[in-house]
């Protein structure tokens, strides 16, 4: 199983603190439709699905006709990575099924208006995303959200899954933010510290459970999950070429653990070094390694609940928002 990521461009309507693409939106808006062809043809060498990502996908104006083109290629799957707004027109979603779409994966970042909106500097944007979760969940579309953790959310994040629980969400994403693009500047407002947020997940542990929802990290540590071990997503995301805006496709599987993500000296004795992917690398630059204790060899680490393995296809990296 192989994933093609292809960025159709930058232009989002939401402006996030966190966005880890930064200013690229001012750089380029749009991949012309004809080039974006030509992109998803190559990721088509090697991969049977596609994400279609940016920037915020559903703002173009062609974007049917992308994920129709992506469906005559072949893609087996075919899924919409977006900040969920435009999904609130029911119309919107009745097109991007017809046309091939497979799977949406809209991100919520607050259980209320007030935080989310804070954090996406829209307004108006939380209803709007409620609304377009719900419209797809109505045509029966699976919905794999993702949720980055930052310093603003991370006492709401129960509350969050709860939300995600009610809407019909099949798996929830809470993805430790990557501080690159603005988060990196805003890193002393946004980032974090990860053992604030390790015992918000274990309250959302039981959430998920009770909702029969697949709930899932990315980019925590293992040694911050201990009991938790389950939860990492990292086993579970599919093999991910990216074509960015030079159009040049890279292994992003690859890249991830070993130029994006970090080890100290205090991981070369853990049990799980050969398993942990580690923090981001910028994460450590900025906080060193005091706070991560490494898992004994002797330790008894618990899986934890395995329940939506199965869904594995539906995983995705989004710790970049």
């Amino acid at each position: 199983m192989a994933r093609a990521d292809v960025k159709v461009g930058f232009a989002c309507n939401n402006r996030c603190v966190f966005c880890a693409q930064g200013h690229k939106r001012e750089g380029c808006p749009m991949v012309p439709f004809g080039t974006l062809i030509e992109r998803l043809l190559e990721g088509r060498r090697s991969c049977d699905e596609v994400v279609l990502t940016g920037g915020e996908p559903s703002v173009r104006t062609d974007i049917v006709r992308v994920v129709a083109a992506a469906r005559a290629m072949g893609y087996r799957v075919i899924q919409l990575q977006t900040n969920g707004r435009m999904l609130a027109y029911d119309r919107m979603v009745e097109e991007l099924v017809k046309a091939g779409v497979t799977e949406f994966s809209p991100a919520l970042h607050g259980a209320t208006a007030e935080v989310h909106e804070a954090l996406t500097r829209a307004a108006g944007s939380f209803d709007q995303t409620v609304a377009g979760i719900r419209n797809v969940r109505r045509r029966g579309m699976p919905v794999v959200t993702n949720s980055v953790v930052v310093r603003a959310n991370t006492h709401q994040l129960p509350a969050l899954v709860e939300l995600l629980g009610e809407l019909g969400v099949q798996q929830a994403q809470l993805a430790f933010v990557h501080p690159v693009g603005t988060a990196f500047e805003m890193f002393d407002e946004v980032v974090p510290r990860l053992r604030d947020v390790v015992e918000p997940i274990r309250a959302c542990v039981p959430i998920a459970e009770r909702h029969g929802m697949r709930l899932v990290t990315e980019a925590v540590p293992l040694c911050f999950l201990r009991n938790m071990r389950a939860l990492a997503v990292e086993d579970h995301i599919p093999r991910t070429t990216v074509i960015d805006l030079d159009g040049v496709p890279f292994d992003y599987s690859q890249w991830r653990p070993v130029e994006g993500k970090a080890h100290g000296e205090v991981c070369v004795d853990c049990a799980e070094r050969g398993e942990c992917e580690g923090p981001w690398r910028e994460y450590a630059d900025r906080f060193g390694w005091e706070e991560f204790q490494p898992i004994r060899r002797d330790e008894e680490v618990s899986s934890g609940d395995s329940s939506g393995a199965d869904q594995g296809r539906l995983a995705k990296g989004r710790g970049e928002g």
